[in-house]
């Protein structure tokens, strides 16, 4: 299958990576030169403007994902790509928009006959090998239509064992990608599952920050215990009810760099976890962790504790997130 990518950063050029991979023939874009010639090497054809990537494509309908920053610049490229498509044609956000923003832009392509698919993919610097988590919202036809992508982007069924009461052929879900449904589904499911990263990574933080401060000097002598947080998360990683992939990056972190001076403690945050708790306020449901969680990443700004170099220290784990330099 063909498909137009738009935005080479680590997750777009390494989506392209893996669905040539898979035996698709992708059609790329990006400003910065040295990204685009490096994947035209690879196998990608390489184009130098929003208008020849368009043209470069011969399969009908065309389809184009954006793989760029939420905000302005998803949505100035949506509008150029949205004036040079065809009725039929297929834009695919695969970035973190705000779902609303998915809804606003499915009805007013609608009414130029352009398909609009919102998928909200988890899976960061590692996708290229682990596969990519999908969550995507749209037309049921359109989603299907575009199967062959999804199938080769998704990590597939692995080697995670099935749920228990799941016989048959494995499901998408299964496989690692669901239709969520109508537009802005899969981004609504994936700003939830943002958010509760955030509360998780902020259990982690916490819970290390208290072990590391066991042998503070504000304790009893008697009651001081310095402890291996390297092996702790390790010894976590095997049989615990906390296994993760999160404490996988915890462990990794703590075993390079055990006081995690490689990282200040600036904990960013990209959005979802503020449009999590509106969402929450909207529909009246409490959601307490998820909102401490937040407030946390705002305080990390001004102060920094062990717990914040660790959630820094994760964010750079799975997404290549670099702090903010230094002012």
């Amino acid at each position: 299958m063909e498909l137009g990518l738009i935005g080479l950063g680590n997750m777009g050029g390494n989506i392209a990576r893996r669905l040539m991979r898979a035996g698709h023939q992708c059609v790329v874009f990006d400003t910065k030169a040295e990204t685009l010639d490096a994947l035209a090497k690879e196998g990608a054809v390489g184009t130098d403007s929003l208008e020849a990537l368009v043209k470069g494509l011969r399969q009908k309908p065309r389809a184009v994902w954006v793989m760029l920053p939420a905000g302005q610049i998803t949505e100035d490229t949506v509008n150029r790509l949205a004036a040079l498509m065809q009725s039929g044609d297929i834009i695919i956000d695969g970035g973190n928009s705000y779902y609303k923003d998915d809804l606003r832009r499915a009805t007013a392509l609608a009414e130029k006959g352009i398909r609009y698919i919102d998928c909200g993919t988890s899976g960061g610097v590692w996708g290229l090998e682990r596969g990519y988590c999908m969550m995507i919202g749209g037309e049921k036809d359109v989603v299907q239509h575009l199967d062959p992508i999804w199938s080769a982007l998704a990590p597939g069924i692995g080697e995670v064992p099935r749920t228990l009461g799941r016989e048959g052929e494995p499901s998408q879900a299964e496989r690692g990608y669901i239709h969520a449904g109508p537009a802005g589904a899969g981004h609504f499911v994936k700003m939830i599952h943002n958010g509760i990263e955030y509360g998780m990574m902020q259990a982690f933080a916490e819970g290390f920050d208290i072990l590391r401060n066991k042998n503070s000097k504000d304790l009893p002598e008697a009651e001081r215990m310095e402890l291996n947080l390297a092996d702790i998360s390790e010894v976590w990683r095997r049989g615990s009810v906390v296994t993760s992939w999160l404490l996988d990056l915890s462990a990794a972190a703590l075993l390079k760099d055990p006081a995690l001076d490689g990282f200040s403690g600036f904990v960013q945050d990209s959005g979802e976890g503020r449009w999590t708790i509106e969402a929450a306020i909207e529909e009246a449901v409490p959601a307490e962790v998820l909102a401490a969680s937040l407030f946390a990443r705002f305080r990390s700004r001004q102060e920094h504790t062990f717990g914040e170099k660790l959630l820094s220290a994760m964010r750079f784990g799975f997404g290549g997130h670099l702090e903010r330099p230094k002012k």
